[in-house]
């Protein structure tokens, strides 16, 4: 949908309207900043709406699969369509509610979707944040919008969420007659990515960030996940190997040989990184010809658990961790091209004639040259953005089925290596937390609840340092406490009305956590210990 016909929606019936008597001044002052939209060259809607009202977004993408929000407070709700380009614009959200704290929240977007992220704005409003949210210059999940559109493209990049968060700060600051007194951003997956790139591109744009499971070195990121397609073949193919043996073969035998090397018999690898896994004890032979693998089907598993290399033996990316297959099963490894892989070489790299079957390491040659609007995000330094005392908090769940954790724990070796400085001096702005039994971004066998975003698990979890990774950020920036561990929750059957099952305290990278011995459902049951 273009930019004009969002607006000529937002201006429409489908939007809930207040009964007379409740448009108060709150009310009445939302209402008055519709005429100042005009001062952005926007066009859009403003609306006072009440906590609990159910928000229905009936113009938004269906692919985009949010069709509807809850509210847990008053906010003042501006919408807006603001031109970035002769061709390009972005649509927009700045909710504003009536608990402000002060400060003000940017919220990112992901894979190659746009798509406002509505539960990460009534997150932030909820624990009191002036929150922004935009569509990071296209409508839906497709990159179609790409094809031969550098502005779509270079709003994707980078220029849709500096453009929201300047303007969501200035009309955060006119609706509360004061600007606010400090700036966060939480993003996670392309949102992460977005969340260090502006640390790099516009390091005044935020005091604090938090970069969750990052899209990082995206070029590469997007020729690793194409690269599986071939590996696996289709569900026709000989070296196939259909989801439930991923489950319930090659995942209990990675389990196997790996959970218990924590100490712990829980279905949850801790770390990874020690677990070499040998698919080979899974091979069909004479003595074992049933529930096995033949020759063909462990090396489809020895390839996509190891790393991209290129033709002169250079890294391309790293190894897919193991204990991700059965998520990585049902997309990365489904017999079938991976759409945003697919969709980036069609309509960016390419043209829409490209055979992914076709993906070979010299495709992820072009694509890394081609790099555009400098999308690959693999800074050297970011010296500029500690140097006016912001401060980063990123984490990576451990079986993580669509980015390698392993990706981030390079980034973090990287940039030690790189700005000459160990990890304790690293530490001094940039934390990252492994969590363990974590997918991507959500989800899993882990205590994956950390207060990451919206919703259910995430926003019933306490506003406190010790466990949520917001409010942790906020009291590093604000109070210059940073965190030693994340704490995170894991609810029965991920069902908040059923209570916790365990807790786990995350480790800040190169730290390890480690058993003691006890209840290893008790945090108290662990250590953080140097490798």
């Amino acid at each position: 949908m273009k930019a004009s016909s969002w607006a000529n929606l937002l201006l429409g019936s489908i939007f809930p309207q207040l009964e007379p008597d409740q448009k108060d001044s709150s009310h009445t002052h939302c209402q008055s900043f519709l005429p100042l939209l005009e001062e952005y060259n926007a066009t859009g809607f403003a609306e006072y709406v009440p906590a609990g009202t159910n928000l229905s977004f009936t113009y938004n993408d269906p692919s985009c699969d949010r069709p509807n929000q809850v509210l847990s407070v008053d906010i003042c709700r501006l919408a807006l369509s603001v031109g970035t380009s002769n061709q390009s614009g972005i649509t927009m959200e700045v909710w504003l509610p009536s608990n402000w704290t002060g400060r003000f929240l940017g919220t990112g977007n992901g894979g190659i979707d746009g798509c406002i992220k509505y539960e990460d704005l009534a997150y932030g409003t909820a624990n009191g944040f002036a929150t922004v949210g935009s569509n990071n210059g296209h409508n839906g999940s497709t990159a179609v919008g790409f094809y031969k559109n550098e502005d779509v493209l270079a709003d994707y990049a980078w220029r849709a969420l500096h453009v929201s968060v300047e303007i969501g700060k200035q009309l955060t600051q006119t609706f509360y007659s004061k600007a606010a007194t400090k700036s966060y951003y939480i993003g996670c997956s392309f949102g992460g990515r977005q969340g260090i790139n502006s640390a790099v591109l516009f390091p005044d744009d935020f005091d604090g960030i938090i970069a969750g499971s990052p899209a990082l070195d995206f070029n590469n990121l997007v020729s690793w996940r194409a690269s599986f397609f071939p590996i696996t073949g289709t569900s026709s193919s000989p070296s196939f190997i259909n989801q439930s043996d991923w489950e319930n073969m090659v995942h209990l035998e990675v389990l196997r040989q790996c959970d218990t090397l924590d100490g712990v018999a829980d279905g949850i690898i801790e770390d990874p990184s020690l677990c070499h896994f040998r698919p080979e004890a899974i091979m069909c032979t004479s003595d074992r010809v049933h529930n096995c693998l033949d020759v063909n089907q462990v090396d489809t598993v020895r390839r996509v658990l190891g790393p991209l290399y290129g033709n002169g033996g250079q890294l391309i990316f790293p190894a897919m961790q193991p204990g991700s297959e059965i998520e990585a099963s049902t997309q990365l490894y489904a017999g079938k091209p991976f759409s945003y892989s697919e969709e980036w070489f069609q309509y960016v790299v390419y043209n829409p004639s490209w055979d992914p079957s076709s993906f070979t390491i010299h495709d992820a040659s072009v694509a890394e040259a081609l790099n555009p609007q400098n999308i690959r995000t693999w800074p050297n330094s970011l010296s500029t953005y500690r140097n006016r005392s912001g401060k980063i908090i990123t984490f990576h769940g451990q079986q993580d089925e669509k980015i390698t954790s392993f990706n981030t724990a390079r980034f973090y070796n990287h940039l030690s290596r790189s700005m000459r400085m160990s990890s304790s001096e690293l530490d001094n702005f940039f934390r990252f937390f492994r969590i363990s039994g974590m997918g991507h971004c959500n989800s899993g066998p882990g205590a994956w609840g950390i207060g990451q975003g919206g919703g259910s698990v995430t926003m019933t979890l306490p506003f406190e340092t010790e466990m949520n990774v917001l409010a942790a950020l906020v009291d590093w920036v604000e109070m210059d406490i940073p965190p030693d561990t994340i704490r995170g929750t894991k609810y029965v059957n991920d069902t908040p009305e059923l209570g916790v099952e365990f807790q786990r305290d995350h480790c800040r990278y190169p730290l390890r956590n480690t058993y003691m011995g006890g209840d290893s459902s008790s945090p108290g049951s662990w250590r953080c210990l140097e490798p």
